[in-house]
């Protein structure tokens, strides 16, 4: 399939192009670099532009058959202080991409969605079925987006797949593209930013949560199992799959402490940190309940927490040496 990759110049969505690219589509990328790089989207066709000008979306819209959609901001701290901005990108600029779509012949859409649709799950593992109860402006968004594509799948018959991610983290294996946020706000590269000098220490919130050691357990899932759902996800669409929603995780927690001992084990690093209270809405656990996504796409994340580790190492200390050239 041709397949317009919007936020593709991004973490998750350059990591598509490439699962997209290895399974034979086309990829086009659609990113306004607003933090996204031009970097990630070398070898492919990149067209630069807004997801709220809706005459290039027309333009572009033309030369595809699918639509993957990742141009969404995604700090939770930030939707706090501006939810004005996260409203204005995730819903209405995200509105903006579907009415392109729906006045297209395009009728494919995979959405990158997130488990803070879920807000704070009473129970754990976390299913498809538990209530969607966002309790920040960007889980928000992104469930006003949801529920958006659900009208336009019953009024247009845009079929779709949203995916709730889970902890996205680790880099592509080559080496080819990985993790670029300014501020950085993600645990691993956080820490190694800690372990070169580039922040005083890495500050962990909370250390009397109820679980074995304290501090909050995660779902950590290798960016590459993600890219290869996305790939799966559209060639189920493509084979005439109904809408549906999926969590995207590996069934498994971590907490902050074995996440820092994994970082210290592979690097062979200390990491300067500090102990602080707990951020508020902090969940003490998310994990997700993947058997769905399992089930229906025959995909299984399959990468170690030490496998996230060592790509994202490697990816940071090639961030390195280019920043030194």
């Amino acid at each position: 399939m041709r397949v317009l990759v919007v936020g593709g110049a991004g973490y998750i969505g350059s990591h598509a192009t490439h699962a997209l690219k290895q399974r034979g589509h086309q990829v086009l990328i659609y990113d306004n670099l607003s933090t996204g790089h031009r970097a990630l989207a070398d070898g492919f066709d990149l067209v630069v532009g807004d997801i709220l000008d809706s005459a290039s979306l027309a333009r572009v819209l033309q030369r595809v058959d699918a639509v993957m959609h990742f141009a969404a901001l995604a700090y939770v701290g930030e939707s706090v202080e501006h939810p004005r901005k996260y409203f204005r990108n995730n819903v209405l600029g995200g509105v903006s991409l579907l009415d392109a779509v729906q006045e297209s012949n395009v009728r494919c859409f995979i959405f990158s969605s997130t488990c803070a649709v879920y807000g704070m799950p009473e129970k754990v593992p976390i299913s498809e079925d538990t209530p969607r109860q966002p309790v920040n402006p960007y889980g928000a968004t992104k469930l006003a987006f949801e529920h958006a594509l659900e009208a336009y799948d019953r009024a247009y018959g845009i079929r779709y797949v949203s995916f709730r991610y889970f902890n996205a983290a680790g880099c592509d294996e080559e080496g080819r593209v990985g993790e670029i946020h300014a501020p950085e706000t993600h645990l691993i590269p956080s820490a190694f930013e800690a372990i070169h000098g580039h922040r005083p220490m890495l500050e962990i919130f909370g250390t009397d949560y109820p679980t074995q050691d304290g501090t909050c357990i995660r779902d950590y899932i290798h960016v590459s199992d993600l890219a290869e759902a996305h790939v799966l996800g559209l060639e189920y669409l493509e084979k005439g799959g109904n809408s549906t929603a999926l969590n995207l995780g590996t069934g498994e927690g971590n907490s902050v402490k074995q996440v820092l001992s994994t970082i210290e084990n592979v690097t062979g690093r200390e990491v300067p940190k500090r102990y602080g209270p707990r951020r508020a809405g902090d969940p003490a656990e998310l994990v997700a309940d993947p058997r769905r996504a399992e089930n229906l796409l025959n995909w299984k994340a399959k990468r170690s927490l030490g496998e996230i580790v060592s790509t994202a190492w490697k990816w940071a200390e090639k961030q390195r040496v280019v920043a030194r050239s």
